[in-house]
């Protein structure tokens, strides 16, 4: 059987189109076998049958476990665009391998890097950049270099110790710059850690390093930022960052227990490939 494009045009000039055959009408996403189908002819893909009860939810009638073979076969021949063409990817897929491009497509839209709550919002990164600003109220900073002081009340209570977020805006680029208090085993611990606000292969592009100390003393961290598809707690648990156990961080704090006091200090910077050298040397902005 030839197979047959559906460029973004294409589809949406047929009405009622081959892909809006394809799509399921209870959750509206595309079906992939098995595709089941009641008596009367009517479609659905294989979750929403069991979210539906075993019934139609077009005619009532029960699903039973007839496959709609003739349509798994339609779509075998289709070549369709990947669904985030209009964020800006060029792809065009064989039906069945496009949902798999989609999971890791670039072009994907990213999850708001907010970490104070479940937030459900998604977006490109000019949007999540407005969004952190004038939903979350989040500090936004422009510059290469920062110098954040964190003070919080009853330290000893981690529960209290509430994390923050600040959003750096430098070499064109957006930065989440992460402080929370958790519990690491049975240990409270404070830490700081950044997230580069595109995907990884752009964040290995930059480099950043963290301070913080007191009274004589200082604790450093240097690293790669982890792209913000890596959701917060997974950075989190995965120890990627500047972590301060709770006793050194109210020794910095100037030895009073009553009250955290903490100054971190960083910067980020561009690694830059020497065609000559072969070798990087950092960007430093100024």
């Amino acid at each position: 059987m030839a197979s047959m494009v559906l460029g973004p045009t294409v589809r949406s000039a047929l009405p009622p189109s081959v892909h809006e055959l394809l799509e399921c009408p209870v959750c509206t996403n595309s079906m992939y076998p098995p595709i089941h189908q009641c008596h009367n002819g009517h479609t659905l893909c294989s979750t929403c049958k069991t979210r539906v009860h075993n019934r139609c939810p077009t005619c009532r009638q029960e699903l039973g476990d007839i496959r709609c073979l003739a349509l798994e076969k339609v779509a075998e021949s289709l070549e369709l665009p990947c669904k985030y063409y209009h964020l800006g990817c060029p792809e065009i897929f064989p039906y069945y391998s496009k949902l798999k491009h989609e999971v890791m497509c670039t072009f994907r839209p990213y999850n708001c890097p907010y970490a104070g709550s479940d937030c459900s919002v998604v977006g490109d990164i000019p949007y999540l950049v407005a969004h952190l600003r004038d939903d979350h109220k989040v500090d936004m900073h422009t510059g290469c270099t920062f110098n954040h002081r964190y003070v919080k009340s009853n330290p000893r209570e981690v529960e209290n110790a509430t994390w923050m977020l600040t959003v750096f805006h430098c070499f064109g680029q957006y930065f989440c710059l992460h402080f929370e208090a958790y519990q690491l085993g049975t240990a409270p611990v404070y830490m700081a850690f950044l997230r580069f606000m595109g995907d990884e292969t752009e964040a290995r592009s930059y480099s950043y390093s963290l301070e913080v100390g007191g009274n004589g003393r200082k604790l450093s961290w240097e690293g790669t930022p982890r792209s913000i598809r890596d959701c917060h707690r997974k950075v989190r648990d995965s120890h990627d960052g500047l972590i301060i156990q709770r006793n050194m961080a109210l020794f910095f704090s100037g030895g009073d227990r009553k009250e955290l006091k903490l100054r971190v200090t960083g910067r980020i910077w561009k690694e830059q490939q020497n065609p000559d050298a072969g070798v990087c040397i950092p960007n430093l902005c100024s």
